[in-house]
């Protein structure tokens, strides 16, 4: 006998469903991570899927018609589903299907099928869990591949052989990831070792969906999780060959280097403990990939990764480019995190005032979360260096607050602009004006004048004449 939860679908959507299924005398279902969700009791997806013997389509504008606001049908005939948006929810409807793939593509071929057909055809057992919304079994559970024994032991299997679930469609590899790094779930062995032994298969995928399981598993509690699984199954070097290269230590004349990727994973780490931007989480995963292309021996000083921060931005614009991410604002960032990733760790040990002033001017309104990667950066396992590292860091912060209160050089414009310099002294746009107006940002950067109008001016006359520049006769 089937165990039912009309609990899980009380909302008074899943009845209109059912209503709907029943004028049109089909069998429906609500399937996949609604269902996982409601019994993992996390906040339910707010995008619910709903399989139907018959015509999703059908279904979907049957609901529509049923709602008092009647929105909108969706309709994507190529893969026989529908979509409709209420309230907070959107929901999705397809008839049920069986799924036939060939080597080289992840869109499958599709026919009419029945319920265990799609059930079937689910990457996981947890995603094949189903709820009934027909009148004569409304809430039965059906659950044909033991989902809710896996849900309790907090596992991740497929529901039919793991190398054709893999082959067939080699995204489910790294949801498998995805979802053991967010839910805290083990993949089950023969699982595991299927993704290994299909990982090239990764390559018939495109970016754009790469990189979306990428940002989820960025997004976890503890994104570690998941890169060490990549790497442990081989798919990493078909998605971040730049971390691969990170990988190892070598030693030369008794002296060794820290594993870069593995230290990498830790200030993912520690970064997502502090933060829920995503794009800082992309600038700490990628902050030290500079570092395998520059790595050298030098007999007198050991190891050295010289301009590694430099070489690394240029390297994020590669990176984004290659896995087809929008080369916008946020790739900027990042890269401007990575450039900039080892300025505060120089800083903490001389926290000039002039220093403090050229940070806060080329990190602009993305100080703190630089501070803040440099702060996730501490991985020492030292708690004497630990707390040395995190003491100098405070007193960082704090010189910046200090220090922009003071001098206002964040977002810094300069006091005095190119168009006053032309009419102070008589001359057309010139090398001149550069000339003066960098000599008052180096002179405010450097604290020979304060970030205010009178000294700007003062300053610029000064400078002017050095220069061989005349006040115009009508400044005079």
């Amino acid at each position: 006998m089937a165990a039912t939860y009309p609990d899980a679908i009380n909302d008074p959507i899943f009845e209109l469903i059912a209503e709907a299924s029943a004028s049109l005398e089909l069998e429906s279902y609500v399937i996949g991570g609604y269902v996982r969700d409601y019994f993992l009791e996390r906040d339910t997806a707010k995008d619910i899927d709903i399989v139907t013997i018959g015509s999703g389509i059908a279904l979907a504008k049957k609901v529509s018609a049923l709602l008092p606001a009647k929105p909108k049908v969706s309709v994507f005939k190529t893969y026989g589903t529908a979509m409709l948006k209420t309230g907070d929810l959107e929901l999705e409807f397809v008839g049920a299907r069986r799924e036939s793939y060939s080597k080289d593509s992840r869109n499958p071929a599709v026919e009419d099928g029945s319920l265990t057909d799609d059930q079937n055809r689910r990457d996981f057992t947890i995603n094949a869990l189903a709820l009934s919304l027909n009148k004569k079994n409304y809430g039965d559970l059906l659950d044909p591949f033991g989902g809710m024994k896996d849900l309790k032991n907090r596992i991740i299997r497929t529901p039919l052989d793991p190398d054709t679930t893999y082959s067939d469609d080699p995204l489910r590899m790294l949801r498998a990831i995805r979802f053991s790094t967010q839910l805290g779930f083990h993949i089950e062995e023969e699982s595991l070792q299927a993704i290994t032994r299909n990982a090239s298969r990764i390559e018939i995928i495109s970016k754009e969906r790469i990189v979306d399981e990428i940002n989820k598993i960025l997004m976890a509690e503890k994104p570690s999780h998941g890169f060490a699984l990549l790497h442990k199954t081989g798919l990493l070097p078909f998605i971040f060959p730049e971390l691969v290269a990170l990988q190892g230590i070598e030693e030369k004349e008794g002296q060794r280097h820290k594993d870069n990727f593995w230290h990498t994973l830790e200030v993912v780490d520690n970064i997502a403990k502090a933060t829920d931007n995503l794009w800082l989480r992309w600038a700490a995963l990628l902050h030290d990939i500079g570092k395998a292309p520059t790595k050298r021996f030098d007999e007198e000083i050991g190891w050295t990764f010289h301009a590694h921060e430099f070489v690394g931005s240029k390297m994020v614009y590669k990176l984004f480019k290659r896995l087809k991410m929008p080369l916008n604002e946020h790739m900027k960032f990042v890269q401007k995190m990575v450039l900039m990733s080892s300025r505060p760790i120089v800083l903490a040990t001389d926290v000039t005032d002039s220093a403090v002033r050229r940070l806060i001017f080329d990190a602009g309104d993305h100080v703190d979360e630089l501070m803040t990667l440099c702060e996730a950066d501490i991985t020492t396992k030292n708690p004497n260096k630990q707390r040395k590292y995190k003491s100098n860091f405070k007193l960082v912060r704090k010189k910046i607050e200090e220090v922009e209160e003071r001098d206002h050089i964040r977002n810094f414009q300069p006091p005095v602009s190119g168009e006053e310099i032309m009419d102070t002294f008589g001359i057309k746009p010139s090398r001149e004006i550069g000339i003066i107006k960098d000599a008052i940002k180096e002179a405010i950067l450097e604290g020979e004048i304060p970030n205010e109008y009178e000294a700007a001016r003062s300053f610029m006359l000064k400078k002017g004449k050095e220069i061989g520049l005349s006040v115009s006769a009508s400044e005079d």
